[in-house]
């Protein structure tokens, strides 16, 4: 093998190892299931997901569905004249009541499975 090829199949397998591309809110909201069911994110009872283990693009994955979850809870918080933190924590239980067995909540500071 020349020395060509051998530095391409080298700087090929290093860039597929990392995540090359940033995830975009679709793509996020795509692989939350999945990042979940991997109990890479759970659910807080702040109503906000947050990282179980930090692999793979669960910070991202888990920043970028906390800003539209933000987003939305603002907006149900003016619509209904309920202050931001009571609609965060009431999405919060409904989102760990919700959470299937196996999967992972925060509860008093520490992740479980549910």
């Amino acid at each position: 093998m020349t020395i060509y090829k051998k530095f391409t199949i080298v700087f090929l397998t290093a860039a597929l190892s990392f995540p090359v591309f940033a995830l975009n809110l679709e793509q996020a909201i795509n692989v939350l299931g999945q990042a979940k069911v991997n109990g890479l994110v759970g659910e807080q009872a702040d109503g906000y997901l947050g990282v179980v283990r930090d692999e793979a693009n669960a910070s991202e994955i888990v920043q970028l569905i906390n800003q539209a979850r933000k987003q939305e809870y603002q907006k149900v918080s003016a619509e209904t004249n309920v202050p931001l933190n009571e609609v965060e924590n009431r999405a919060g239980s409904k989102a760990q009541e919700k959470t299937p067995v196996g999967q992972y909540i925060k509860q008093q500071g520490q992740w479980e499975k549910k």
